[in-house]
């Protein structure tokens, strides 16, 4: 598996379309196709606030009981324009909307200040029933909320969790098939290096622990994406680097597995690798391209990574979307997708017709295989579901006359895709499925 060395990039515009575009990607240039998708659109039935916005969240989760169960993750407005109170909204079988407030130990509802991009909330269920919900951390103590029991109310339980103390931001979880979940988080808040954290719930022992540092290096931040569980257990992270302390742009989009029945990390080959990992050891998705620079400039306008998405295939192999802004893409954030091939990643792009949004989603689907969801900054419709076939990706309208700037989405178990749209200039909250 090729690592990144540290090196400069000089590339020429067309080395630089080929590094990014290895495979044919037809139609990538142009504009999405309007035609609508079948797709089921309908409104959440309480306010949303203009807060309720994130690229790294994981804010949707299913479960299959009598029925397919929806369980949306979100804030509500707050006291004042400037916080939230985050909530769960539960959808049930019959299309029955209800709505559990996320509880202090006072018996009021959690309130906190609004901090877009970060004080958003992410949601899992485990095996039990229990509804487990990590939010509004930006670099502060854990604030954690779960049930007892299904269909109990959701409360503090953040004295449970490890690691008391320490600064938490950027939560993301999963369910494995044992109903465990597993957590990973940017720990602390130092200047020189922020780690990636990976955590268990132990469902049978209702315990949270730690498994590892996963990655960390000196000036540099972990920024976490997203993860999954696969059938046989398996863990797969996917995250990005930047210079510490912080900063809206990363780079060096990487993959990394962990096999709970051995304790070991492996990359997306299978070969071992040792945590944590390094920019220099992590299996790296998207390097480093000519102009890019690590800074700290939240004003930088050079070549970046900002988020990114993953899911399985039917053998568990990882396949990842992302948003990156290359030299020559006039500013704008090209979405591309990407995959394992030859020892390496393959990599092919799947929007490049005009700037996107922070906001991604990628499925398998037994008919269209990969579907990557992205989101237009202009245009009628905004929410796009894009498919490839034989190297040549087209996409359609994903969620008609939905104005949403964000989006999450989950594949359920009857291989529906379930989608979270957040429409943020009109606070509403739509449920989709597809």
């Amino acid at each position: 598996m090729r690592r990144p060395s540290v090196r400069a990039y000089a590339a020429s515009a067309a080395a630089l379309a080929a590094l990014l575009s290895p495979l044919p990607a037809a139609r990538a240039d142009s504009a999405p196709r309007a035609a609508v998708a079948a797709t089921v659109v309908e409104k959440v039935p309480y306010a949303m606030d203009s807060s309720n916005q994130a690229a790294w969240w994981t804010p949707a989760a299913t479960y299959k009981g009598r029925g397919q169960y929806t369980y949306f993750a979100f804030n509500e407005p707050g006291s004042t324009a400037a916080t939230h109170r985050p909530a769960i909204a539960r959808r049930d079988p019959d299309g029955v909307w209800s709505r559990l407030p996320l509880l202090n130990a006072d018996g009021r509802q959690a309130e906190f200040a609004d901090d877009n991009g970060h004080n958003q909330p992410s949601v899992a269920r485990d095996g039990s029933g229990r509804l487990h919900v990590f939010t509004s951390m930006h670099a502060n103590p854990w604030r954690y909320y779960r049930t007892e029991a299904p269909g109990g109310s959701v409360t503090d339980h953040a004295a449970e969790l490890p690691d008391q103390g320490q600064a938490i931001t950027y939560p993301v979880l999963a369910t494995a098939p044992n109903g465990d979940l597993y957590l990973a988080a940017r720990v602390g808040a130092g200047n020189d290096q922020r780690p990636g954290k990976l955590y268990r719930w132990d469902n049978a022992a209702s315990r949270w622990s730690v498994v590892a540092t996963f990655a960390t290096a000196l000036n540099r931040s972990v920024y976490p994406d997203d993860l999954t569980v696969d059938s046989a257990g398996r863990v797969h992270l996917l995250y990005e680097w930047a210079k510490a302390p912080a900063t809206a742009f990363r780079h060096q989009l990487s993959y990394l597995r962990y096999d709970p029945a051995t304790g070991a990390f492996a990359d997306s080959s299978g070969a071992s690798v040792t945590a944590p990992v390094t920019p220099a050891t992590s299996d790296v998705i998207q390097d480093l391209t000519a102009g890019e620079e690590w800074s700290i400039d939240n004003a930088y306008t050079g070549p970046a990574v900002q988020s990114a998405k993953l899911t399985l295939d039917d053998g568990s192999v990882p396949k990842v979307a992302y948003r990156y802004r290359s030299a020559d893409s006039g500013g704008n954030f090209r979405v591309y997708y990407a995959y394992p091939s030859g020892g390496d990643w393959a990599r092919q792009t799947v929007y490049s017709g005009g700037q996107t949004t922070a906001a991604l989603g990628l499925t398998w689907n037994a008919t269209d295989a990969k579907r990557v969801y992205y989101v237009t900054s202009t245009g009628t419709e905004r929410v796009f579901a894009a498919t490839e076939s034989a190297g040549a990706w087209s996409a359609v309208a994903a969620a008609p006359g939905v104005a949403a700037d964000r989006l999450a989405v989950r594949r359920d178990s009857d291989g529906n895709d379930v989608l979270y749209l957040a429409d943020t200039a009109h606070n509403a909250l739509y449920y989709g499925l597809r």
